[in-house]
């Protein structure tokens, strides 16, 4: 419907996404780290909005649960710019035709290490 100035390549952006599940589940204690310094960085950043310590106790509860949940939404970020840098090392290898298939390979195989280690 609408001309775009630039193309969008629907292979390089699952290859990438791909790439950034896998990393996501096979990283665990990165993933972990990640999550943890973002809550605490978005804690401290929203305590200097408030004037009191009475002001900020008030509502303490259910910012700290809002920052957990931006923190998990927010640590996507790194896996997915670590996976485009994946994905483009593929291609760059082994040629755009393997991105995909290389992606799920990966998938599976760090979906099996997170069970794995999740039951031990």
């Amino acid at each position: 419907m609408y001309s775009l100035p630039f193309s969008i390549d629907t292979v390089v952006i699952a290859g990438t996404c791909l790439w950034s599940l896998s990393l996501y589940l096979g990283l665990s204690s990165f993933r972990e780290s990640v999550i943890e310094g973002l809550n605490r960085w978005f804690n401290f950043a929203e305590r200097s909005l408030y004037r009191t310590q009475e002001e900020f106790e008030k509502t303490r509860q259910v910012r700290e649960s809002q920052n957990a949940f931006y923190a998990s939404l927010f640590s996507i970020l790194p896996f997915f710019i670590i996976g485009g840098f994946c994905n483009w090392g593929v291609e760059l290898g082994l040629g755009q035709s393997w991105s995909i298939s290389m992606g799920i390979l990966a998938c599976m195989t760090c979906g099996v290490y997170e069970l794995g280690r999740r039951s031990a």
